[in-house]
């Protein structure tokens, strides 16, 4: 188990094991907020923040909600509106360690060109 947290440390991430590689979007949201995403099912994932730490911020077809901290601003995750029982989610990997960042091969999603993009 590994566990991230924004910046100010309000919300934290366990996931249960580094990625083997994570995603550098380039599309209209993803460009602009800078994440590198490592992608699991969304019962893996434990997010921990108090309550009304967390905002969520959704576009287009609204069937995903990004997440981030109140206070210091920082994308921890993005999660389906609506999930289905094998659902995925998105985990910026950025809010882990610089270590565990660095040893992670980054793979590029031209989002940019893929019409309809919805990670």
């Amino acid at each position: 188990m590994l566990t991230g947290a924004c910046h100010c440390g309000a919300v934290r991430v366990t996931i249960p094991r580094k990625p083997r590689t994570v995603t550098d979007c380039n599309c209209s949201i993803c460009r602009r907020y800078g994440v590198l995403w490592a992608y699991y099912r969304l019962p893996t994932v434990r997010v921990e923040a108090k309550r009304g730490t967390m905002e969520s911020y959704a576009w287009g077809r609204k069937s995903l909600k990004f997440v981030r901290c109140k206070s210091c601003g920082c994308i921890v995750v993005w999660q389906p509106i609506k999930p289905r029982e094998k659902s995925w989610m998105g985990v910026n990997y950025r809010n882990f360690a610089l270590d565990l960042l660095n040893a992670v091969r980054i793979r590029k999603l031209d989002g940019a060109a893929w019409d309809g993009h919805t990670h």
